[in-house]
């Protein structure tokens, strides 16, 4: 059996409009409104080629924010200080596993937990 790729993403926030310029000057996300006149959901090709699309939902506070998934990029501490710059927190400062691997935890404006990361060196 053959595993499942995760292939979309969505972020539930109370928030939204602060949550989408949170990551379109996090990640240059653009997004595209969807749906119905009130029921805010917002489309994004987040990664281009290589990434999966997603979307923030407006929760309109009738269920708790939510979110989780790990962002590759460049600079896991460059990301960080743009996380805080633009409104978010770091919720687990940059850390560097025994691999290589380099990553952190952030918080959205809205509170919603995402992970960023630099894969090892190739070597």
């Amino acid at each position: 059996m053959s595993s499942t790729p995760i292939t979309w993403f969505e972020i539930g926030s109370d928030r939204p409009d602060e949550v989408e310029r949170f990551y379109a000057d996090l990640f240059g996300w653009t997004f595209e409104e969807q749906g119905a006149p009130g029921a805010s959901y917002r489309q994004t090709t987040a990664g281009g080629e290589q990434g999966i699309s997603g979307a923030i939902r407006a929760t309109n506070g009738t269920s708790p924010n939510y979110a989780i998934f790990y962002a590759e990029v460049a600079d896991v501490a460059a990301t960080c200080r743009r996380a805080e710059a633009a409104g978010g927190k770091v919720l687990v400062p940059l850390r560097t596993t025994p691999s290589g691997l380099t990553f952190a935890h952030l918080l959205d404006p809205s509170g919603n937990h995402l992970g960023v990361f630099t894969p090892p060196a190739a070597g």
